[in-house]
């Protein structure tokens, strides 16, 4: 038995419930809302905050005994009496029913790719099991948020399976959800309005949160959202764009709080799309075009660390001699040497409301490539609409930013550079088809090496073989930030991986 983490749905503390004296309303500005009810669906950051929401964890980041059988093997004990939102009792059957639908989802078999299977030892015990290994068991086993086998087995009125994972069209689960977690969903509005309402039969009545109901508005813009929250529309927003960090510091009404992150903002270039991309010193002169040091100054005001590589300082990949290499002189001549010295035209697409000044970076990329003639058509849209045509490949230059799903470098090969592979779900972010047969078996071994020095070692030796071929356009990790009225709690409940524990804050 270790302390490490915490097991949510057996044995920790997470979320406040119920009847509390004094509950409150929380009116909640995010920069967009969810995509769909169903945890499993897409797997980024707006619907993690969600499913924390709505379902609960099987394990989070905080101390908990848990038991290793062996070195394949990691047992959990269930809390007994839990229940799901339609009032069925949580057992080991919705653990297993979870566990295997991962292998259903496009987004997530990739991260459980490593997992043999769960296995249901009785009603309220689970052995979750790997195929070889795996230094990072418990650090996955944070992703599983409970579903509800009753309520999604089945067909629905239109003769589908209840449990299919649907990323673009209609799907039960897009309109229905039951978790475990401190809130129903009681109004959905999609990209207007989410109403979600405390749990009545919530398992947990500990916590010292007093938020009885939360509604949620997706506000795009930033200066509108910062403008709500001035004005006492919103209580809470995020993110807060850096160029109004002093103004809400000014503010004797409300208050700001900054979190340093790990989500790494890049740009991928296709090589399946635009040849030239196939040449390393094309991708080359493209890295050495990008000032991201200008960037962090000019558009993040200073709120960002600049990379020049996937891991940030503190995870075990990082290497301190894989620098930023902006050199304008550099890249013409990596230009001339490609045979391009007149440049080509090119497409380009970023979300306008995912990222900090996502739309901002990407108008500065326009900028700076164009100065070595590589002319860039750029689109930004809406993060609701920005992932579909993500997947879709839509566009030969495609911004993206990532958090490692484990706290751990590792986990950025695994979904941005190795090569994408429809089956194991391996590669599903990388829509620059970057693909070297050395990163892949140096990802794979990293997987199963528990030796942390050696572990160090091979995730490092990834970071240069990757920052030599110029497998993608690095710029700054980005940091998280808050704001809300003096009442709200907001320190407590926020974290390094961005998903705010609503269900713990105490609105005074």
């Amino acid at each position: 038995m270790k302390k490490l983490f915490v097991l949510c749905l057996s044995i920790c503390i997470l979320f406040s419930l119920g009847a509390i004296a004094g509950a409150k309303t929380l009116k909640v500005g995010l920069d967009a809302g969810p995509v769909s009810q169903d945890p499993q669906v897409q797997l980024s950051g707006g619907m993690l905050q969600y499913s924390h929401w709505v379902f609960d964890p099987l394990v989070r980041y905080a101390q908990v005994k848990w038991e290793r059988l062996d070195d394949l093997t990691m047992r959990f004990y269930l809390r007994k009496g839990v229940k799901f939102h339609s009032g069925n009792p949580f057992t080991a059957k919705d653990v297993k029913f979870t566990f295997d639908r991962f292998f259903k989802s496009p987004d997530f078999k990739g991260l459980f790719e490593p997992f043999e299977g769960c296995h249901i030892v009785d009603d309220y015990t689970i052995d979750i099991k790997t195929k070889k290994p795996y230094a990072l068991l418990i650090n996955m086993a944070t992703y599983i948020f409970s579903l509800d086998s009753k309520f999604y087995s089945g067909k629905d009125e239109d003769g589908q399976p209840k449990d299919a994972v649907v990323k673009i069209g209609p799907s039960f689960a897009l309109k229905n959800e039951s978790g475990t977690g401190p809130y129903k969903v009681t109004e959905w509005e999609q990209g207007a309005k989410y109403v979600l309402d405390r749990f009545a039969d919530y398992w947990d009545k500990n916590s010292p949160g007093n938020v009885d109901k939360i509604i949620l508005t997706p506000i795009k813009e930033d200066v509108t959202r910062v403008a709500a929250l001035l004005s006492g529309d919103v209580d809470f927003i995020s993110p807060v764009p850096p160029q109004d960090f002093q103004r809400i510091r000014k503010d004797s009404n409300v208050k700001l709080v900054t979190f340093s992150g790990g989500r790494i903002i890049t740009v991928q270039l296709n090589q399946k799309r635009r040849p030239e991309f196939k040449d390393v010193r094309v991708r080359q002169a493209i890295v050495h075009a990008i000032n991201n040091k200008g960037i962090v100054k000019k558009i993040m005001k200073g709120t960002a660390t600049t990379a020049g590589q996937q891991g940030p300082k503190g995870y075990m990949g990082y290497d301190p001699a894989l620098v930023p290499r902006y050199d304008l002189k550099k890249a013409k001549a990596l230009m001339k040497e490609a045979g391009l010295a007149n440049g080509f035209e090119c497409t380009m697409i970023a979300p306008n409301n995912r990222y900090v000044n996502d739309e901002k970076i990407a108008e500065a990329v326009v900028s700076m490539l164009s100065k070595i003639k590589i002319k860039v058509n750029l689109k930004t849209m809406p993060k609701a609409q920005y992932w579909d045509e993500f997947d879709a490949q839509a566009a030969d230059i495609q911004l993206i930013g990532w958090h490692s799903d484990t706290e751990d470098s590792g986990n950025f090969s695994e979904f941005l550079t190795m090569c994408p592979n429809k089956e194991t779900g391996y590669g599903q972010f990388n829509s620059g088809n970057y693909c070297n047969p050395k990163i892949d078996e140096l990802t794979m071994a990293a997987q199963t090496e528990t030796d942390l020095k050696k572990r160090t070692q091979i995730l490092q030796e990834i970071e240069k073989i990757l920052y030599d071929d110029a497998a993608f356009v690095p710029f700054h990790w980005q940091n998280h930030s808050y704001a809300g009225k003096n009442k709200v709690g907001i320190k407590p409940i926020v974290n390094t991986m961005n998903f705010p524990y609503l269900g713990d804050l105490v609105y005074k």
